[in-house]
């Protein structure tokens, strides 16, 4: 391909992105597929002479498509969203294009000042305390990893790092092995599960601070875990607090942690993965109060802030990689022709849509509310048994016309309903919730005869 044809599969290539995501919703959300289906579609071995750019883009709709879950269809509402824009897919283009390892500063200067800046922009657009930023004094600032997964690992084992240096100052004779067998780190019994995969990557132990009635961690529970700790001769170092768990999005309470964990020279990361996004909306930063009792705070522009993956802020000089692309340029991009009022627009948008959807579910008696709804996710469930619940899910995910994940709450089955996709509009809310009684209204009649 020179650079002629590039221009003509090029332009190509765009009408059929924008053709995909104009008609997405046309498209079953998940595929009907069983695991494996791919293999026997394609050759066992690459091609020895060149294929045509053709029949590779017939084989996008005869061996991808099929099998693709479609995360920005109007009526994908599992997990939370996978941001995406149009400015991020053109910037995501032209970093393809430049094609820089962001190794240093010399090995391109933009890449590496621009990410930085960006981070700025970030970091005041959310209020964070000077000490975030890196324009005022050089000592703040972070970088773009790749998942929040990433975030926490840096921060497990910058906490790590400074416990031992700590420990040792004090006590030279103490090694580092016989330190890190005393360390202990602390996380919601809420927190994803990549926080408890940071521990054992760093090779400390974890323990999981039981939540309260709104699945948030309280300083009265997690001071007594540490004092507990303390007096069996362990060293407290870690506590990561969420805001915007994974099964319901609660948010632990920083303005009481916060102190506690500075009292006790525990580094506190805070993981607002997804809830980090909404905190540009004034009516939301409150969510984010004591945030300056942090060590370190990541949230993923790439969930909720119309900025494609792969793109997770962490405020803190930390990452895995020596090299990085040139992330930073999605950003710009976003920011700029979007503008701080727009990506505000877009998070009430959503949260409006979760609220519609949540009146819905309270104006039916059958099913129940789980957890309160604060941003864009929905928990809810029938009025029953767990096993009536799965049923329900298992009845959405086989129609393949709404796609739904669950979660466990107080030891109860309970369906997740997250806002997702950037073209979700009410009128899909409502298509979505005719869809889901109307499965409910045959499940229970079926039900009623064989005693459910």
């Amino acid at each position: 391909m020179d650079a002629a044809e590039f221009r003509r599969r090029g332009k190509e290539m765009v009408d059929y992105v924008a053709d995909y995501l104009e008609n997405i919703e046309k498209r079953p959300v998940y595929p009907d597929l069983e695991p494996g289906y791919l293999r026997s579609l394609i050759p066992n071995e690459a091609p020895l002479e060149p294929e045509s750019y053709e029949d590779i883009i017939k084989d996008v709709e005869r061996v991808i498509m099929p099998g693709v879950t479609h995360w920005h269809s109007p009526y994908f509402f599992a997990y939370f969203p996978a941001a995406s824009s149009y400015p991020a897919m053109v910037a995501d283009m032209l970093c393809g294009a430049i094609g820089c390892i962001g190794f240093s500063w010399a090995a391109s200067p933009a890449c590496t000042e621009l990410e930085t800046v960006m981070l700025d922009w970030l970091g005041k657009m959310l209020q964070l305390p000077e000490c975030f930023i890196a324009g005022t004094h050089g000592r703040g600032g972070g970088v773009i990893q790749g998942t929040a997964s990433e975030a926490t690992l840096m921060s497990l084992l910058a906490a790590r790092c400074k416990a031992v240096r700590r420990v040792q100052a004090i006590n030279a004779k103490k090694s580092e092995s016989e330190i890190l067998s005393k360390l202990v780190a602390y996380t919601s019994d809420q927190a994803h599960s990549s926080v408890e995969r940071a521990a054992l990557i760093g090779a400390v132990m974890m323990r999981k601070v039981p939540t309260d009635n709104h699945y948030a961690v309280r300083k009265e529970m997690l001071k007594k875990m540490v004092e507990e700790d303390k007096a069996a001769g362990l060293i407290p170092f870690y506590f990561c607090a969420t805001l915007g768990t994974t099964p319901s999005c609660a948010f632990d309470h920083l303005t009481e942690l916060g102190p506690l964990c500075n009292e006790e020279n525990m580094w506190m990361h805070i993981d607002a993965a997804y809830a980090g996004s909404a905190f540009v909306c004034p009516e939301f930063r409150p969510l984010l109060n004591g945030v300056e009792f942090a060590d370190s705070f990541n949230f993923n522009p790439h969930k909720w802030l119309l900025v494609n993956f792969d793109s997770a802020i962490v405020k803190q000089h930390w990452q895995i990689p020596l090299g990085r692309r040139f992330r930073s340029l999605k950003m710009w991009f976003v920011f700029r022709m979007y503008g701080l009022k727009g990506l505000q627009a877009h998070i009430r948008k959503q949260v409006a849509l979760a609220k519609e959807f949540e009146s819905l579910v309270r104006a039916d008696k059958r099913f129940e509310i789980c957890a309160e709804v604060v941003l864009g996710l929905v928990c809810f469930r029938l009025k029953g048994s767990n096993e009536l619940n799965q049923e329900l899910l298992k009845r959405i995910t086989k129609s393949r016309e709404i796609h739904l994940v669950p979660c466990q709450l107080s030891g109860r089955f309970v369906l997740r309903f997250a806002i997702c996709a950037r073209s979700t509009e009410s009128h899909h809310i409502q298509q979505a919730w005719q869809h889901i009684t109307q499965l409910t209204f045959e499940l229970l009649q079926e039900c009623q005869a064989k005693d459910f």
